[in-house]
């Protein structure tokens, strides 16, 4: 495993930028955890945590494309340098907001303003898919090692969140995040010549929206359904580990998650794929729907913290391949000169669902029995499988084989669609990550 992913890094600057990317990236898998805890205890309530969460998830679903937008016209470094710079006054307001016991509305007004948090995630995946454009092999095992990455940040962010949470001050979790993210999109955006070169425009031709393309509106809908499953189980492992008096074991539940999701992202991408793109979706969304009821019947049936691990452990195996396969759809489905755009929005739809599975979480675990929220994730991966079958004709790329590793032609400096790129999540493409995180 070791020597194939390996390979990836033999053009010179990939190291620097992938592990620069990696603290920022770091700092989202943070966020969200850090975010609840805080909340909870300064205000002293769930529902408040999950809906001031949801609202800067909702603006940063709207910023992400348009930042993507601006990426695809003016380079990465030139967009995410005074995003970054102007994010973090607003993160700085919500934790003196916290602290000095300011209106909850001003809660609300921070956290909605910081909507122009550079997507690292995606940025990334765009710079593996121009070096490795013209070897689909290699862009899909860059693609699984994006995810695992991704990962590997969710299974040690929530850890360290709730350690400095809990042992430190409930603002030491933000405040960290806020640091690693700040310097980590700088360091990132300060590797130019990993970064790909800005995509000729076709003369006299509009920038059209990437959801003209039928497949992203299906690919955009069942990633915002599988949002709902990130938003909806964090919030609920949170409150679930606090129901059981155990609340430090919250960050370790949700790593197990991660963790599961890692360990087949990095298998996956060792993977040679035979069949199609869109078939490999829906086979990772029916997965992911049948392991989540998994943690359903251990919540509902009041296992400890031991069972609950092991679940979500398993049920996590379900969204790598899932989220990788998505991502290599989206790029193959769109140009290059709308790809920072294109994942952008793909990653909204994420985004868009974690804020309203972290609310609707929220509202759960303050009214229902602990446990019960567990319905909300499973309930989400059936939905998110419904909408990918109904919409499974608009995921057949035109002119592709099912034999992904076909060579992908390339013309002038436009990336030709092929059969088998890898673009991010989430993750990117992306954090988020899950969000995924905020992601998830």
């Amino acid at each position: 495993m070791r020597a194939s992913y390996r390979r990836l890094f033999a053009l010179p600057g990939t190291a620097a930028f992938t592990f620069a990317g990696l603290f920022g990236r770091l700092s989202m898998s943070m966020t969200g955890v850090s975010l609840v805890v805080l909340l909870a205890e300064r205000r002293g309530s769930y529902a408040l945590a999950g809906s001031v969460s949801a609202a800067g998830l909702v603006t940063g679903a709207i910023g992400m494309p348009l930042l993507g937008r601006l990426v695809d016209r003016y380079g990465q470094a030139r967009v995410a340098v005074p995003a970054t710079l102007y994010n973090a006054v607003p993160f700085t307001g919500l934790l003196v907001c916290v602290r000095s016991g300011a209106p909850d509305w001003t809660l609300y007004a921070c956290w909605a303003a910081g909507a122009a948090a550079p997507n690292l995630g995606g940025m990334a995946r765009a710079r593996w898919a121009h070096l490795y454009r013209a070897d689909p092999a290699a862009r899909h095992l860059a693609n699984s090692f994006e995810q695992a990455l991704d990962e590997l940040c969710f299974m040690a962010g929530p850890v360290l969140a709730m350690l400095l949470c809990t042992a430190v001050a409930p603002e030491a979790g933000m405040l960290t995040a806020g640091v690693l993210g700040s310097v980590g999109a700088l360091l990132f955006a300060a590797q130019r010549r990993t970064e790909p070169p800005l995509a000729e425009r076709p003369t006299g031709s509009g920038h059209g929206s990437p959801l003209r393309v039928p497949g992203l509106r299906v690919l955009v809908l069942t990633f915002l359904a599988s949002g709902v499953v990130f938003g909806s189980m964090e919030v609920t492992t949170v409150a679930y580990a606090d129901a059981l008096g155990q609340k430090p074991v919250a960050g370790g539940l949700l790593a197990l998650v991660a963790a599961g999701s890692c360990v087949a992202g990095l298998l996956f991408g060792l993977l040679r794929p035979r069949r199609a793109a869109g078939v490999r979706f829906l086979l990772g969304v029916t997965a992911m729907a049948v392991l989540l009821l998994l943690p359903l019947a251990a919540g509902v049936g009041g296992a400890g913290p031991a069972v609950l691990g092991v679940t979500l452990f398993v049920a996590g195996t379900g969204t790598a391949p899932t989220m990788v396969t998505g991502m290599t759809l989206v790029q193959e489905l769109l140009p290059q000169r709308q790809l920072n755009e294109g994942m952008a929005v793909a990653v909204s739809g994420i985004v868009v669902g974690i804020s309203a599975g972290a609310a609707l979480a929220g509202a759960v675990a303050e009214h229902a029995a602990p446990g019960s929220g567990y319905w909300l994730p499973a309930g989400a991966a059936a939905l998110a499988l419904l909408i990918a079958l109904a919409g499974r004709r608009h995921l057949r790329i035109p002119g592709s084989s099912t034999a992904p590793d076909a060579p992908l032609p390339v013309q002038g400096s436009l990336l030709v669609r092929g059969t088998s790129s890898a673009a991010g999540a989430p993750s990117a493409s992306e954090n988020s990550e899950r969000a995924v995180t905020a992601a998830r």
